[in-house]
């Protein structure tokens, strides 16, 4: 694939104009336009129209055709405009801990985000958590970082969380969380590549305890809170105050072509 076309396409899909050489310091603003343009989606799946996870697929579906994904195309995506301008970063696995059953995922180790390091320091990039994007790079050193979107913090973890990773993702969002809680546990460790993103994929279409083969849902982060979409609702989070209405599974094609497209 040529990363000065990826690069360029990738650029033009989240609108940032700018064509110089990124600095690390241009990543905070990467991170926000991604969140807020790119659809956290899995049409694909529940459309039936699961494809090889590869860096032109991705290409393809996302920023020609102009789809969204989930985490493992979403950042898998990222981590390749990543090295397309010269950052040292690697695609690592993780596990989604599930607030509601004070649990974590029946579906295992599918969560794939980054870990890039600069300086000899180490963050976490992630542009596939869905509505909790940290928005923000997150350095694996506990110190929180705020975003419009809450605060966000990486620690090594610890007791049960331990069990699942060596680090821990936690998040307060805004409007929604009093308290940190658990995001993901993930292994610093042990990156991954394409063939593990591939195994993803099958688990998350295929896995009965999975959040994402039972009926379809888009979301995406706007600058004032979020939309999303199911075949049942529409969801719109405006600084804090949440508008949902019931909708009729023929009104669903039309609204994703109004919010999403």
């Amino acid at each position: 694939m040529d990363t000065q076309h990826l690069n360029s396409l990738f650029r033009g899909r989240i609108g940032y104009t700018n064509t110089d050489k990124l600095s690390f310091t241009d990543l905070n603003d990467i991170l926000e336009l991604t969140g807020r343009t790119i659809p956290f989606e899995n049409m694909c799946i529940m459309e039936n129209r699961i494809q090889p996870v590869t860096i032109p697929g991705l290409v393809d579906k996302i920023l020609i055709k102009g789809e969204g994904g989930l985490c493992y195309e979403l950042n898998t995506l990222f981590h390749a405009f990543l090295l397309a301008n010269g950052f040292d970063a690697a695609l690592v696995r993780g596990i989604v801990y599930n607030a509601e059953k004070q649990a974590y995922s029946a579906a295992g180790r599918t969560h794939v985000t980054i870990m890039l390091q600069h300086d000899g320091c180490h963050y976490i990039a992630d542009t596939g958590f869905g509505g909790n994007l940290p928005l923000r790079l997150v350095p694996m050193t506990g110190e929180p970082v705020e975003s419009a979107n809450g605060h966000f913090r990486v620690r090594p973890a610890e007791g049960e969380h331990a069990e699942h990773g060596d680090q821990l993702f936690e998040m307060k969002l805004r409007h929604k969380d009093d308290d940190w809680r658990p995001g993901f546990a993930f292994d610093s460790k042990q990156p991954i590549g394409l063939e593990e993103c591939n195994s993803i994929q099958r688990t998350i279409a295929e896995h009965s305890e999975s959040n994402f083969n039972k009926r379809p849902l888009i979301t995406r982060l706007t600058t004032s809170g979020s939309i999303t979409l199911t075949d049942t609702s529409l969801t719109i989070s405006d600084n804090g105050v949440i508008h949902k209405e019931t909708i009729q599974p023929k009104q669903f094609a039309e609204l994703r072509v109004q919010y999403f497209e």
